[in-house]
């Protein structure tokens, strides 16, 4: 996602250097006018933004401080996560930045890998005013829905994973009826067309239907996200005394899905944990 929002940010006619641990990306970067570098901390050099679209928090640990990209930058520049990370460890880094002298916006966003390409992201803010609006310029170049959810940080991370929430538990549903309509010998491709236009219907289902009667469809987002980004819903849910029943169950979903080999598998192929669960030669109606 970070290579099409930088993208972005390159045709508004922002000045963007880039790092990432893909050289193809990097390639594509500079390829598009960006001004590439081979690690984090020269990237940074003379900066004002951090923008960091990364897999996880130790990631951004491992960015800012270790390899010394936060140093690097000017005074007082902003960090901007928009990564899905616990908000309890976003806290922790906003403070450990702040500490340092600089300025930090829990940042998260919506909408995938066809967001970020069409510049369409929900984009969820928290942290000090003044910093978001100064920030607003860049936010608004990436998103078309831009919320401000207060001056803590760790804010936005907790709405992140309210979002997250209702998309694990909506895909994994969807992929239980599929598979329900598919062990009993129906035709799944008129099954989802009816599911798509009823009340059944969910913007889940509607995205990833098709996919999940595919053998192996294009990754935008893979189980292992879901993995990870379930995982922060529960973490959210224990911290904040929140019963999330169905949170975990659909958790388990992603992980056997995982367990079974398709981690990297685009996350409509949730459906191959419940096909496992009944494989084998359906018993004959007596």
């Amino acid at each position: 996602m970070g290579l099409p929002m930088a993208s972005h940010l390159l045709k508004s006619g922002f000045r963007v250097k880039g790092f990432d641990i893909s050289e193809n990306a990097l390639r594509s970067f500079a390829d598009s006018g960006g001004t590439a570098y081979p690690d984090a901390t020269e990237a940074a050099s003379e900066t004002d933004v951090l923008m960091l679209m990364v897999v996880n928090i130790d990631q951004a640990h491992q960015a800012l401080f270790e390899r010394g990209a936060l140093a690097n930058s000017t005074r007082a520049s902003v960090v901007v996560l928009m990564s899905t990370c616990p908000p309890g460890e976003v806290e922790q880094l906003a403070e450990a930045v702040t500490a340092r002298g600089h300025r930090f916006l829990d940042a998260p966003v919506s909408g995938g890998v066809a967001g970020a390409r069409g510049a369409s992201l929900s984009i969820m803010v928290a942290g000090d005013r003044q910093t978001y609006e100064m920030s607003r310029d860049l936010f608004d170049v990436l998103g078309s829905k831009i919320y401000y959810l207060g001056e803590r940080p760790g804010q936005a991370s907790v709405a992140k994973a309210v979002n997250q929430l209702l998309c694990g538990v909506h895909l994994a549903a969807a992929a239980e009826a599929l598979s329900l309509a598919e062990r009993a010998g129906l035709d799944t491709s008129t099954v989802l067309e009816i599911v798509s236009g009823s009340a059944a219907a969910s913007w889940m289902l509607n995205d990833r239907g098709q996919r999940m009667l595919l053998e192996d469809p294009e990754v935008t987002s893979a189980v292992d996200i879901f993995v990870k980004d379930l995982g922060i819903v529960l973490a959210a849910g224990s911290s904040a005394r929140a019963a999330l029943p169905l949170a975990s169950v659909a958790h388990q979903f992603f992980i056997a899905a995982s367990g079974q080999g398709s981690g990297s598998a685009d996350d409509s192929q949730v459906i191959r944990a419940y096909r496992g669960m009944t494989a084998g030669q359906k018993e004959a109606k007596k």
